[in-house]
């Protein structure tokens, strides 16, 4: 078993709150110009969204505002 499925297995009997408490953390841990690998279809689909925030075909909301929701409609308590 390698070192990152060693450590998957044991992050995944983590109880729900510490999981995703550590996905923040660890998504917060990955700077900045080290951006995730995405496939053309995502690519694809990042533009055609940000080109309907662009001519304001489409209301935004904040990333607070989401996860706030997120968490109340499956029960989660806020992991900060």
């Amino acid at each position: 078993m390698t070192e990152y499925q060693e450590i998957l297995a044991h992050a995944s009997r983590l109880p729900v709150d510490d999981r995703l408490r550590l996905i923040d953390e660890l998504a917060a841990s990955v700077p900045d110009d080290a951006p995730p690998r995405l496939t053309p279809e995502w690519i694809a689909e990042i533009q055609r969204r940000s080109e309907e925030i662009d001519v304001g075909s489409v209301q935004t909301e904040s990333w607070t505002d989401i996860r706030q929701r997120l968490f109340a409609k499956h029960g989660v308590r806020d992991a900060d």
